[in-house]
């Protein structure tokens, strides 16, 4: 169906053509809960009459299209999601009256019923093409134009968009319409229409450049979670250093956050009317990593409010730049005017490894990946176009100087305000500000695949000094590209107790064995560490005395960065078979009490459970969990009481229970007769406390509906689901798999649930049959259930604790012969990788 999968050659033909003046589209919410009317005037130039273009509008019913005062017979034009267009004028008006369906997929404009009090909420995600779902449009990020929505809804209902929110016009005793002012010139893609039962509440940002109307909202039953001094005060700073980095005022007449249900994304950042899952309005108690993501979270979809929103890529092929920046400037702000002054030690801890993941897996891709059309997109939302990207222009931020980069950014954001731009845009910028040329450093860092490893070669004198000294860097068969680093080089010791940082330079790396000279005659340090600050994207190696040092002692390493660095190489070299995942978990039992870095205590136990449980050797397996079973239960009785650490210690522990002793512990502790100073025992600890009885075979679907009875809320039933997924049945197994991959009318968030949980380690023998019926399923998934249901399946559904030779040889044979979707067959392929990594790492853990 050519329709729905714009093709970028297409969208060049069209913007060569056209020039779109305006939107005006008028909005009936009020016709059924099932579908609503769209009436779009698009108005729009042809710089050649007499020519044929289509516009875009999927999933409708059509009851009208007029041309240029011309009626067209809606069951000619109307095909495959497009609506052709022919002998157009020079200036032309199209009007096209249709019914569309309210989405439950997070696509279009999604409706959602509270669960807790019945309350109505609808939000649009349009981001890649999905405003077509809601309007007619000409679905590109290049033909910007004017939005007048007009909307009718509900008269107690509350109706935000991209303008300032007017006062409605009553038109009867329950409807009214709102007329909401012209936009600046914006692309489809960001614009919003957020409505519903919506609680608000309202502030305004006084800056140099003028007052900035700011608007908070959430569900009724979400209130009394809405902390609104601390987003208030995240979205003040934010505004307080973006204005006065990037040289320009805000360029829209207000900024909305609207915290929004079952939403697919983290955030999305429509035209000041930024929506955010309601997820990050915690119902309790969670620890700092949570406060520090969110914040992280505020501040990107901000820094798009100038790149993406007033610049826009002129096609998908720059995305990565969108996302990479604002992810590259979420950090730098809340480290520069935040309390989150460590940000970048987070983002290492965790964003980076999720790079490095993304980027040694088989759909691995350039940076700026080559979007050829919408499906390419779809697909390349990932850990390279985010954090690989963000890592990388940290580097050309060091290369060109933060100076010479903001300079570079202010008179780009002059040059191009409410117009469309390519990355050679922001290169010439940067090359004018800094006087360095950057072209060779885009070609290798942004258009080629995979991530170099850089390891320390070395010789000892007798007295233990450097005779010599060198750093190999080498790359992945499949793809070869060695390339120019900047890093820093620490030498540490121990002393009074502490790692110390003896001595540091940094050096530029270059081919496959830079030589340096400047070591030799230094004594070899306790910790030797490549990459000291985090100058470069790579994989580091740690020598054999540098590993032993982390083993007996990492907390003893005062500097967090530093840190982060050492858990990721020692996880890096687990994932690559040259670490015992013994060791690993031995290395995390003995030093995570004592990490101080939010990201790091909350995420470093969940890398040292899939080494116990996936990459440990079967024969080492249940010594293994048993002793990671038990540190944990140490690490939690130890922890300070009240603190993150006790939080997360407890969560790791019911994740990790399987033996009788500490499943009386679980249970006791849901049920109130055991209790530990300070740990609160609230709603999210529960549900994590009876997925570990429900996934341990110790309760069954009545106690988890009589749970979900205490917790009646749309977040209720996702945990509900996850825990009822998670049994050890084959009737559980049978039930949850056809909510995965046959059901379409399972909520997202509720789908994902399912999903994450279906496979679950120690369940072997249940899972079984499951590697055929994965695979059966996804020869059509994608056609069956859609680009964000299909691919949640086919990720987290994956049958990783079968793994096995014969799991890759059937998997092989599916890839030869399948007829799936590309995209889908990306998904199997990666979880064939993850897969086939567990092997080599049990190998490893053998020896």
């Amino acid at each position: 169906m050519p329709g729905t999968n714009l093709t970028r050659e297409e969208a060049q033909t069209r913007a060569g053509l056209l020039a779109v003046e305006s939107y005006t589209v008028d909005l009936d919410l009020t016709v059924s809960d099932k579908v609503f009317e769209s009436t779009t005037v698009l108005r729009f130039t042809c710089s050649e009459p007499g020519a044929s273009t289509f516009a875009d509008l999927v999933g409708a019913t059509v009851h009208e299209v007029v041309l240029n005062g011309k009626r067209l017979d809606e069951f000619d034009v109307y095909r495959d999601s497009r609506i052709r267009l022919d002998d157009l004028q020079a200036e032309n008006e199209l009007r096209v009256h249709c019914e569309l369906p309210y989405s439950h997929t997070g696509e279009g404009l999604h409706r959602f019923v509270d669960p807790a009090d019945g309350k109505v909420y609808l939000y649009s995600q349009f981001e890649v093409p999905d405003a077509r779902r809601m309007y007619t449009t000409f679905e590109q990020p290049d033909l910007k134009a004017r939005f007048t929505f007009n909307v009718t809804a509900p008269s107690h209902w509350v109706v935000v968009s991209n303008a300032p929110t007017p006062a409605p016009e009553e038109l009867d005793d329950e409807k009214s319409v709102w007329r909401f002012p012209a936009t600046k010139p914006i692309s489809t893609y960001i614009t919003a229409l957020i409505a519903g039962e919506y609680h608000s509440v309202h502030d305004a940002y006084e800056g140099k450049n003028g007052t900035i109307e700011l608007g908070h909202y959430c569900r009724q039953s979400l209130v009394d979670h809405l902390d609104t001094d601390e987003v208030v005060k995240i979205t003040k700073q934010g505004f307080e250093f973006f204005e006065e980095a990037f040289g320009y005022p805000y360029p829209f007449e207000k900024y909305d956050q609207l915290y929004v249900p079952e939403y697919n994304m983290g955030a999305m950042e429509n035209a000041g009317a930024v929506t955010l899952r309601d997820e990050y309005l915690p119902r309790s108690r969670q620890d700092g990593s949570f406060y520090e993501f969110r914040a992280s979270v505020i501040l990107h979809e901000m820094a798009h409010m100038w790149f993406g929103d007033l610049v826009t890529m002129k096609w998908w092929d720059d995305l990565w730049l969108n996302e990479s920046f604002a992810e590259w400037a979420c950090y730098h702000a809340a480290v520069e005017n935040t309390e989150f002054t460590e940000s970048w030690t987070g983002f290492t801890n965790a964003r980076k490894n999720w790079a490095l993941r993304q980027d040694q897996l088989p759909s691995t891709h350039p940076i700026a990946a080559d979007n050829h059309d919408l499906q390419a997109v779809e697909v390349n939302f990932d850990g390279i176009t985010y954090a690989k990207g963000a890592s990388v222009l940290k580097q050309l931020v060091a290369w060109v100087g933060l100076d010479a980069f903001l300079t570079g950014l202010k008179q780009y954001f002059h040059d191009h305000a409410y117009a469309n731009s390519e990355f050679t845009d922001l290169l010439t910028a940067l090359e004018k500000s800094s006087g360095r040329e950057l072209d060779s450093w885009a070609k290798e860092w942004l258009q080629t695949s995979g991530v170099n490893t850089l390891a320390p070669e070395f010789e000892l004198d007798a007295d233990g000094a450097y005779t010599s000294f060198g750093v190999r860097q080498t790359a992945a068969a499949g793809f070869p590209t060695l390339r120019r680093h900047r890093i820093g080089i620490g030498l540490y010791d121990e002393e009074g107790g502490h790692l110390v940082r003896r001595h540091h330079l940094e050096v530029d790396i270059e081919g496959e064995l830079t030589v340096l000279d400047e070591l030799i005659g230094l004594d070899q340090p306790d910790l030797l560490l490549l990459n000291d600050g985090d100058l470069t994207y790579a994989k580091i190696r740690l020598d054999e005395r540098s590993l032993a040092t982390l083993v007996g002692g990492l907390g003893r390493l005062d500097d967090s960065l530093a840190r982060a660095l050492c858990w990721g190489a020692a996880w890096d070299m687990t994932r690559d078979a040259e670490m015992a995942a013994t060791d690993f978990v031995e290395l995390v039992l003995r030093n995570i009490g004592s990490e101080t870095d939010a990201f790091g205590s909350a995420r470093i136990p969940g890398y040292a459970a899939l080494a116990a449980h996936a990459y440990s050797a079967p024969e080492h397996r249940a010594a293994l969990l048993d002793r990671w079973e038990a540190g944990l239960k140490e690490l939690l009785l130890a922890a300070e009481p009240g603190s993150d650490h006790q939080l997360t210690f407890a969560r790791s522990y019911a994740g990790a229970a399987h033996n009788p002793a500490a499943l009386d512990d679980v249970q006791a502790l849901l049920g109130g007769s055991l209790t530990i100073e300070g740990l609160a025992v609230d709603t999210d600890l529960r549900w994590a406390l009876v997925t570990s009885l429900a996934k341990n075979g110790r309760i069954g679907a009545d106690e988890i509906a009589a749970e979900l009875t205490r917790d009646n809320t749309i977040s209720g039933q996702e945990h509900a689901a996850a825990a009822l997924a998670s049994r050890p049945t084959a009737e559980a197994k049978a039930e949850a798999w056809d909510q995965a991959t046959v059901q379409e009318n399972v909520p997202n968030e509720t789908h994902r649930s399912i999903c994450s949980t279906f496979m679950r380690y120690g369940q072997e023998a249940v899972l079984a049959p499951y590697l055929d019926k994965y695979l059966e399923a996804a020869d059509d998934i994608w056609e069956r259930l859609g680009t964000h249901k299909a691919s949640t399946a086919l990720e987290y559904a994956f049958p990783n604790p079968l793994a096995s030779p014969e799991l890759l040889e059937k998997v092989d044979a599916w890839l030869d012969s399948s007829p799936a979707n590309p995209a889908a067959k990306r998904y199997v392929r990666e979880g064939r990788d993850d897969a086939a990594r567990a092997l080599r790492a049990q190998e490893r853990d053998r020896v």
